[in-house]
């Protein structure tokens, strides 16, 4: 039962993040504050196979009808209808996976090939050009430009809406943020000089915070294949094991809850931008790092996780029961920090 404090904290909804958790029944929408998860909503009806968020702090899924993208009137409502929230089809038909970039919107269907649009477009369900590889018969995951297939990595190219494979094999996910990162059906791996291993045992998750800076990684978390399972496919939520956290320059395993984890997401420390009540973005002027904020986890069963210790451990994790099932993602926009305007 929530504490008399934890319901005036979600009376106002100072300083809740909104995060976003698919599941095969649709998306569930989640207010945290610090550790404390509290007021949650099944806010769409769908078979949610996964999802991403898009500049402006919309989402996007992919789910086994279409790619559904929310409405921009979303984002320009005021703040008294904010919670309202739609999803339009866009027109790509089944999706498996889907990621953006700044400017371009990359999905996946579930034979293996691709598509992409122009965010910058009005969606009207007819930009979508199609992109693929031969060699790709299943894509597994995307992350801004990378693409995770079981004929290893891909970069698309937006100059001319090219695939260019770039290493390794069997590749379960993949993460674009800071230092690119792959977990593969072998070891999890890191781009330098080609692909270098971390660990070698086989990997199903890995991800970064996307706020960090190209070239080094502060915090990032990749998830083994439970009892060394070298099968898996897209969203095989019951081939995940151990969840290794990078610390200190090195990857080290962090004690978790049974369940096993689908997704792991990053809030923002002490700079982070609040929604104001006419749509635009403040950020706080204290001093803040993408290595500091809170740690989000979901699991297969449905069971939000959040710490704010800094460790990992798993005392340090709170959690609350969603009433979901079969979870397949996570995701943390941008910008959703709420403030008191918006109450």
């Amino acid at each position: 039962m929530d504490s008399i404090e934890e319901k005036r904290v979600y009376g106002t909804r100072d300083g809740a993040t909104r995060l976003y958790v698919t599941s095969s029944i649709g998306v569930v929408r989640v207010r945290v504050a610090g550790d404390t998860v509290g007021e949650f909503s099944l806010c769409a009806r769908c078979n949610a196979r996964d999802i991403a968020t898009v500049a402006d702090g919309r989402v996007v899924i992919a789910t086994d009808e279409d790619i559904r993208e929310e409405t921009a009137a979303n984002r320009d409502t005021d703040a008294a209808n904010r919670d309202d929230f739609a999803l339009e089809n866009t027109g790509f038909g089944p999706a498996v996976a889907v990621g953006a970039t700044r400017s371009t919107l990359l999905a996946a269907g579930p034979d293996g090939e691709l598509g992409y649009r122009d965010l910058r477009n009005r969606n009207d369900g007819t930009d979508w050009h199609r992109c693929s590889a031969d060699a790709i018969t299943s894509v597994r995951a995307i992350d801004r430009d990378l693409v995770a297939t079981d004929d290893g990595v891909y970069r698309f190219r937006p100059a001319d809406g090219e695939l260019e494979h770039a290493g390794l094999s069997d590749v379960r996910d993949v993460s674009a943020a800071g230092i690119p990162l792959a977990a593969t059906a072998d070891g999890l791996y890191k781009l330098g000089n080609g692909w270098m291993a971390i660990r070698e045992e086989p990997f199903e998750t890995v991800t970064a915070d996307p706020r960090t800076e190209r070239g080094r990684l502060a915090r990032a978390h990749a998830i083994s294949s439970a009892d060394g399972s070298n099968s898996a496919t897209v969203n095989d939520t019951n081939s995940r094991g151990a969840v290794y956290a990078f610390t200190d320059d090195d990857w080290t395993a962090i004690e978790t809850p049974d369940e096993p984890i689908v997704d792991i997401g990053y809030g923002t420390g002490s700079t982070a931008e609040r929604e104001q009540s006419d749509g635009s973005t403040e950020t706080s002027s204290d001093s803040g790092s993408e290595s500091t904020g809170p740690i989000y986890a979901v699991t297969e069963q449905g069971t939000i996780l959040v710490t704010t210790e800094g460790t990992d451990e798993e005392n340090s994790w709170r959690r609350r029961s969603l009433g979901v099932t079969d979870v397949t993602g996570l995701a943390v926009p941008a910008s959703t920090v709420e403030s008191s305007t918006e109450r």
